[in-house]
């Protein structure tokens, strides 16, 4: 039964894709739009080996493999509870075997990890500055919400040192940050090529970037059609439907 691998403080989700499930803390820190977003926008080859920085409840490796993207995945997560969650999780869809978890800092990734070893390193990372985001009254959603000067620059150099070389980095970050984020990246020698904005109406500025950045590439930037994900009715675009798989579904 799914509900013997459920704490009374979390929830399981389905996440509608190939009947996989995710065990999520219920006054944690809960994925969203972004972490669905980000799968989708990854070029990951079916027989690649994925590093996922911060995964937090394991969402990232599950929404992958629903989508045929990667073979094996090493998830690094800082927080010890929740890294056992993700290896629950894991056991829970029968993929302890691809999706491996490890509880320690993403930025330690290359002490366990052979250095160019991996094709791509996904990450949904922390988005707040201590001082300027929301705080949470819960530690692991403030953990899993905010990071130090210091944490994308670290998970940056640890990437490059883990990835082959032409391996792909794969974030997502505030769009107005995004300049930013590709200073931090061409310092880490890893170029950014791909990149898509994400607008939450047609009327309103962006507020995610999707990026894609390269090993030891070339700088050249390739700008994707932007992501636009309400109409003007409030309800979602054809675009965000097919990323979700609504349209399939409601045909069934």
């Amino acid at each position: 039964m799914d509900a013997d691998w459920v704490k009374e403080d979390e929830t399981l989700e389905d996440l509608q894709l190939k009947e996989l499930k995710v065990i999520q803390k219920k006054d944690g820190f809960r994925f969203g739009m972004d972490s669905v977003l980000l799968a989708h926008f990854a070029r990951i080859g079916e027989r690649d080996h994925v590093a996922d920085f911060g995964t937090g409840s394991g969402v990232i490796p599950l929404l992958l493999i629903g989508r045929n993207k990667g073979r094996t995945f090493e998830c690094f997560e800082i927080q010890e509870e929740i890294a056992e969650m993700a290896r629950r999780t894991m056991r829970m869809n029968g993929l302890s075997d691809r999706v491996h978890i490890l509880h320690e800092d993403a930025a330690k990734a290359f002490e366990h990890l052979e250095g160019c070893s991996m094709d791509a390193v996904i990450c949904n990372p922390p988005y707040g500055i201590p001082g300027t985001a929301l705080s949470s009254p819960y530690n692991s959603r403030a953990i899993a919400r905010n990071q130090d000067n210091h944490t994308m620059e670290g998970f940056l150099i640890s990437a490059f040192r883990i990835l082959k070389g032409r391996g792909r980095m794969i974030t997502v970050y505030p769009a107005q940050r995004m300049l930013h984020l590709m200073n931090l990246m061409q310092k880490a020698h890893l170029e950014p090529k791909r990149f898509q904005l994400v607008y939450p109406d047609a009327e309103k500025p962006a507020n995610l970037v999707l990026i894609e950045a390269v090993k030891d590439a070339k700088p050249m930037l390739h700008p994707m059609e932007p992501m636009i994900l309400y109409n003007a009715d409030r309800n979602l675009t054809t675009r965000l439907k097919s990323v979700y798989n609504i349209q399939e579904q409601d045909e069934v």
